[in-house]
């Protein structure tokens, strides 16, 4: 697998409009479906691999980038930031939202921007993975630049 995939190239392209290009997406020869096996694979430590879990609010999809290290506390996440209860999103809910599949879901490359929180845990590792539109598929960013590429708000989440 190379770069050409479809979902992989409206990351680049994502990435792009916001000025971060140059070989940024790296294909993985297996896939790196869980932050262990990104992590794994890298040679990475698991908090520096930023998950991207799809929750629904009662209606509205909210993106959290939370690091690998640890779980989504949803009910402090959404009485913190006002939000109804927050229910893992089914994966056609994430498919439609995204345009991408469980476990390869990127910051980035959505058919519309979505209401997003980043973990603040993952100010401490100077370089984050992020999934890339494929299972397959990562790129190297920082915590704040996941903050500037998705217009999200910076928050503790678990």
């Amino acid at each position: 697998m190379d770069t050409s995939h479809p979902q992989i190239q409206k990351v680049v392209a994502a990435l792009a409009e916001h000025g971060v290009v140059d070989e940024v997406v790296r294909v993985l020869p297996d896939s790196a479906r869980t932050a262990r096996e990104a992590a794994d694979a890298l040679g990475v430590e698991v908090g520096a691999i930023a998950n991207s879990l799809v929750f629904d609010a009662d209606g509205e999809v909210v993106l959290v980038l939370t690091s690998g290290a640890h779980r989504v506390d949803t009910v402090a996440l959404a009485a913190a930031h006002g939000l109804p209860a927050l229910e893992r999103a089914r994966p056609e809910l994430v498919r439609a939202a995204t345009g991408q599949a469980i476990g390869g879901v990127a910051p980035v490359g959505h058919p519309a921007r979505l209401r997003t929180f980043v973990d603040v845990e993952l100010a401490e590792h100077p370089v984050v993975w992020a999934a890339a539109g494929h299972p397959h598929a990562v790129f190297a960013t920082s915590f704040d630049q996941l903050v500037d590429l998705t217009g999200g708000t910076a928050t503790k989440v678990a």
